[in-house]
């Protein structure tokens, strides 16, 4: 066992106090009516006097943050859920019996009060203490400026105590379903219906990405966490649910940095009928949502930017955005040969499994993704990086696909889909010979999806889109790890 510190050894010995009193130390059912924000608010304009008159009782539950003991009067501040609240207790409230049992907290604990708004001189609203209840001890001390520790993983890594002490990290913990809900009823309200599809599977597919691998030992098969959602969620369409969206967990093997996780959560929503414009309506419609819904303002300031999330987004085609940053106009650029020249004369690495489409897409990576601030739908993705998107009618080197982009990062990922089985399976095919020239995130031939492209599917709209990096954008956190409770971590050593 580990060594105590001298803090440790006090509060051990005072939870053997409060065992001698016939108190359990850590605690019973505690009926909480009220909470700290609330008090304040809907106390603060009242005067002293007033809130005599009123008499209003209350009874609260949190962690003591702070103690001001006085001899035979104290002032505490406790912290709930919501926020926090002073307490006054005084040994002519409670007696002489409870008084000392207050005596033996520590900040860290958890105690219930029960008693009567009052307001100090000070105009602070404050809680008259008539019943004071320990809860529970807590035998470690908070640290003191935890927010602040030269290890900032330890944040990370003890999540809890960061939730106590950071006001910052318990914000986001709060707005986070916030807004998750913002997006369930917006969809909901429309006629979308929320399903959940399996997260492990035989088949490698929807996105391209290095999937995890683990073994189902009944079946002796290997099997993969999925990557994504789409194509189960397009199975439903087949089926006749016309309208469908899913919110849960990926997992990418790849590298860990302030925008990607191992473990992350994204919404796929599918909408039979539909096609790219109207998947670019919902989404700047689910976005403008959830602003307006945590912030009530579209306007959010983020990493030094100024941004609006006002309805009504930019839309580009990806080589139109290119043109404008290096004049290079790839419409006119008619062979995979002219295109490596071009790439090779604008210090762009050309991979074996390169095509034009390839090339078009690291210009796009290279000069134009970072460079976007305000809401930006890009639109017309090549057709070797989209192989689930239906090609433009207009030139079928490209999709109908599109990206939103906001202050250099993607946020959504959307497609009028592809729902002509026999293009699939070539499209399938294609990825196959990717996969075989080194392209680890090549999907596999998912021949039971090109079977129930067969039976038809409508023609359909589909999004996918980051909710982390949604909340990190709405939250203003710099790194996902901020806006995930319990992020993937090294082990300590």
């Amino acid at each position: 066992m580990r060594e105590f510190t001298e803090q440790e050894l006090v509060r051990r010995e005072k939870l053997n106090k409060i065992k001698e009193l016939g108190i359990d130390p850590f605690g019973q059912k505690y009926d909480v009516t009220d909470f700290s924000i609330n008090i304040k608010e809907e106390e603060q304009d009242k005067t002293h006097e007033e809130l005599e008159e009123l008499h209003r009782e209350v009874k609260v539950a949190g962690r003591i943050m702070f103690i001001r003991k006085m001899g035979k009067a104290s002032f505490f501040l406790i912290k709930d859920k919501l926020g926090s609240i002073q307490i006054y207790i005084s040994i002519n409230d409670v007696g002489e019996e409870t008084y000392n049992l207050f005596k033996t907290a520590d900040i860290g604990d958890i105690v219930g009060v029960r008693g009567i708004v009052m307001k100090t001189g000070t105009g602070e609203i404050t809680i008259k203490c008539l019943e004071y209840t320990h809860l529970v001890k807590a035998l470690r001390p908070l640290p003191e400026k935890f927010h602040g520790l030269s290890d900032v993983e330890e944040r990370f890594r003890r999540r809890y105590v960061d939730l106590i002490v950071n006001d910052e990290a318990r914000k986001i913990a709060f707005a986070r379903p916030k807004i998750i809900r913002s997006i369930q009823n917006y969809l909901d309200s429309h006629g979308y219906v929320e399903v959940e599809t399996p997260i492990l599977g035989t088949i490698l597919g929807g996105a391209a990405a290095k999937p995890f691998i683990t073994h189902h030992n009944t079946q002796n098969i290997d099997m993969y966490l999925r990557i994504a959602t789409e194509l189960n969620l397009k199975r439903l369409l087949v089926g006749g649910m016309d309208a469908v969206y899913e919110i849960g967990r990926n997992f990418r093997n790849e590298g860990m940095d302030k925008k990607h996780n191992p473990e992350f959560t994204s919404i796929e929503v599918y909408k039979a009928f539909s096609d790219l414009e109207g998947m670019m309506d919902l989404t700047e419609a689910l976005v403008s949502n959830a602003a307006m819904t945590l912030n009530g303002s579209y306007e959010v300031d983020y990493q030094g930017h100024h941004i609006s999330l006002t309805p009504g987004f930019k839309r580009a085609h990806m080589v139109d955005l290119i043109k404008e940053k290096t004049g290079i106009d790839f419409f006119n650029v008619k062979s995979t040969e002219e295109a490596i020249k071009l790439a090779l004369e604008h210090d762009i690495q050309v991979e074996e499994h390169f095509t034009y489409g390839h090339i078009v897409n690291a210009f796009f990576e290279k000069y134009v993704e970072e460079t976007i601030i305000e809401p930006t739908f890009v639109f017309g993705h090549p057709i070797e990086i989209s192989p689930l998107a239906k090609k433009a009618p207009n030139d079928e080197r490209f999709t109908q696909r599109f990206e939103l982009f906001i202050n250099g990062c993607e946020y959504a990922n959307a497609f009028t889909e592809l729902n002509d089985p026999i293009d699939q399976y070539e499209r399938f095919l294609g990825q196959l010979k990717e996969k075989e020239l080194g392209n680890a995130e090549a999907n596999d031939m998912d021949i039971d999806f090109v079977e129930a492209l067969e039976y038809g599917m409508p023609p359909a709209g589909g999004m996918g889109m980051g909710i982390d990096r949604l909340v990190m954008l709405l939250t203003g956190s710099d790194t996902i790890r901020e806006v995930i409770l319990f992020p993937t971590m090294k082990p300590r050593d």
